[in-house]
């Protein structure tokens, strides 16, 4: 028998969040009643996923069990701080500079100080995701199109060169069809003078 399993999402947005929520699967989806049994609309399988909110000041108790969950959440404390006063890319540095100096993340931030300064420049959300997903749709959905407009052109040329052929054989039988009639004819005269 398989041991049960949690699932947690460490929350540490800039949106008000509570300090824990339980989040449910089927509650993304549209509800509708099932076909099987009109009484019981729930869904058939669920995932539910515990949030904890690890900004600074929340969730101590869960923070305090965890060094480097503690330290990343004074890291990303001091970045938002800085972030009032400077520009993001200064705030960051700063950030990373006042941890290395107080004992916070030092040897992660040593060994991938450079790989943090680049994840937190590059700001991730979901309409430019969307916006990436929608460009690479259409591009494939041209390069899709270009492929099926070269093959229906060459299916169309090659049908249009039958055709062509086809022309030129007929009209070929119809002048040997002419010659055969003709040298009947002479063949005819020749055997009435004989």
């Amino acid at each position: 028998m398989a041991r049960s399993c949690k699932g947690s999402v460490l929350y540490n947005g800039v949106e008000p969040y509570p300090d824990e929520q339980i989040l449910k699967l089927s509650d993304s989806f549209i509800r509708s009643e099932s076909l099987d049994n009109p009484d019981s609309p729930s869904p058939s399988l669920e995932l539910e996923v515990r949030v904890l909110n690890i900004n600074a000041g929340r969730n101590k108790a869960i923070v305090k069990k965890c060094k480097d969950l503690a330290d990343y959440s004074v890291f990303i404390a001091k970045v938002r701080e800085y972030e009032r006063t400077m520009p993001r890319k200064e705030a960051i540095i700063a950030a990373i500079k006042y941890c290395k100096a107080h004992g916070i993340l030092v040897p992660f931030l040593e060994k991938y100080g450079t790989e943090v300064l680049s994840m937190l420049l590059t700001e991730w959300n979901t309409a430019d995701a969307i916006a990436v997903a929608r460009k690479e749709g259409i591009e494939t959905g041209i390069e899709q199109g270009i492929e099926q407009g070269i093959e229906k052109g060459i299916e169309k040329g090659r049908a249009e060169e039958r055709k062509e052929w086809q022309s030129v054989v007929a009209k070929k039988d119809v002048a040997l069809a002419e010659q055969a009639a003709l040298i009947a004819e002479l063949q005819a005269r020749l055997g009435e003078k004989s």
